[in-house]
């Protein structure tokens, strides 16, 4: 047997491979404090090495100028499982690939599943930053919880964020080019054939490079208020992050771009004139010194860059409402914007709503612009970060 080490930060990766074979041990252990965890963590990973065409060179060959928002295959990925009523196993590291589910899985029958997004970045003295990772471990705890699924502990979901980062650091692109988009997915793996909670779970995190979210780029996005279709509706799961949210808004967003528009904007599901949500993103209006963002009722996703934006916008002196906001409103207003881990804050240029385009003000002097710099400033170590908001993994 051949044995390799490879330390990435404070964890090793230690990959095994035989002529002929291969096996891939397992390790499980309940969930102690943060530092115990991390320590465990760093010394028990083991995956089996398989034939690959994976390089270890330290520069990819990627156009770093030129990223979209598109998979990338990368190096590595995190995985762990638990049943039904237990903790989650320590997880482990392995070549990104594959992975076998039963046809009868949860996940692929009754749609049980959560994900998350949370960005790495680097820094101009070539540290590697974390946005918060922490509330995107409330978020799916929360998220678990309204769809009967067990989920990592806050540590160990932080924990699991940054190994996978290290792990794929070659990936983070060079500062200012883009960030390390890291993608956490819970799901019921475990067979069920009649409708239930899956017996076992998969937690697990895989990764890309991305650039802008929208092929527009910086530039404005142009929205189209959708009457036909309703996003989310009072007691369902508009507000967590659940899998079942995002492809039925495909069709809306499929004829919203055939059109020509960057986006669709979600009116609530029962009146059809309060302003609720992109499909991508939360929106927000300004007028006057007001920035006004729809309240997280249960319908709204309570995104994290939504939650730091406001932040940031009463240290610079608004005044920051969330509450319900009229289609009316929206019209009437001097500026509209988006938020979102993966949009980051992106102006909007229009709006179209019964035929009638409205247009915003955009541009170097927008307000939008102002929070996107103060934000992205943070993100990339750029403006002290006096919040705690950033988690150096490097």
């Amino acid at each position: 047997m051949i044995q390799r080490c490879t330390r990435f930060g404070n964890c090793k990766l230690v990959q095994s491979f035989r002529a002929g074979s291969s096996s891939s041990p397992s390790s499980s252990s309940k969930i102690g404090d943060y530092h115990r965890f991390a320590s465990q963590a760093s010394s028990s990973l083991q995956q089996v090495l398989e034939p690959s065409t994976y390089s270890d060179d330290e520069n990819p060959d990627v156009d770093w100028d030129n990223l979209g928002f598109c998979m990338m295959r990368t190096d590595y990925m995190y995985m762990t499982k638990c049943t039904k009523g237990e903790c989650f196993e320590q997880g482990q590291l392995s070549r990104y690939g594959n992975i076998e589910l039963s046809p009868a899985a949860g996940v692929l029958n009754y749609g049980q599943g959560l994900f998350e997004g949370t960005k790495a970045y680097r820094s101009e003295d070539g540290r590697l930053l974390l946005f918060r990772p922490e509330q995107n471990a409330i978020r799916m705890k929360m998220g678990a919880e309204r769809m009967c699924m067990p989920s990592p502990s806050i540590d160990q979901f932080v924990d699991a964020v940054k190994q996978t980062a290290i792990a794929n650091k070659r990936w983070i692109p060079p500062t200012g080019k883009g960030s390390l988009y890291l993608r956490p997915l819970l799901m019921g793996s475990g067979q069920i054939l009649g409708l239930g909670a899956a017996p076992e779970y998969i937690f697990l995190i895989y990764v890309s490079p991305v650039g802008n979210y929208f092929k527009e780029g910086f530039a404005p996005l142009n929205l189209y208020v959708e009457e036909e279709f309703d996003r989310a509706s009072r007691g369902g799961t508009g507000g967590v992050k659940s899998v079942t949210n995002y492809a039925p808004g495909l069709k809306a967003l499929t004829r919203a771009k055939s059109r020509g528009f960057s986006d669709v904007l979600y009116l609530d599901s029962v009146n059809k004139k309060f302003i609720e949500e992109v499909s991508s993103c939360n929106i927000f209006i300004l007028k006057g010194n007001v920035i006004s963002s729809p309240a997280a009722n249960g319908t709204i996703l309570e995104g994290v860059t939504r939650k730091s934006i406001i932040d940031i916008a009463r240290e610079h002196g608004y005044q920051v409402e969330e509450r319900v906001i009229t289609i009316d409103e929206l019209i009437d207003a001097d500026e509209v914007f988006c938020t979102g881990t993966a949009v980051g804050v992106a102006p909007v240029g229009s709006v179209t709503y019964k035929g009638q385009r409205i247009e915003f003000k955009t541009g170097p002097h927008a307000v939008s612009q102002k929070l996107y710099t103060t934000l992205e400033g943070i993100k990339r170590g750029l403006i002290k970060d006096n919040k705690g908001w950033i988690v150096e993994i490097e």
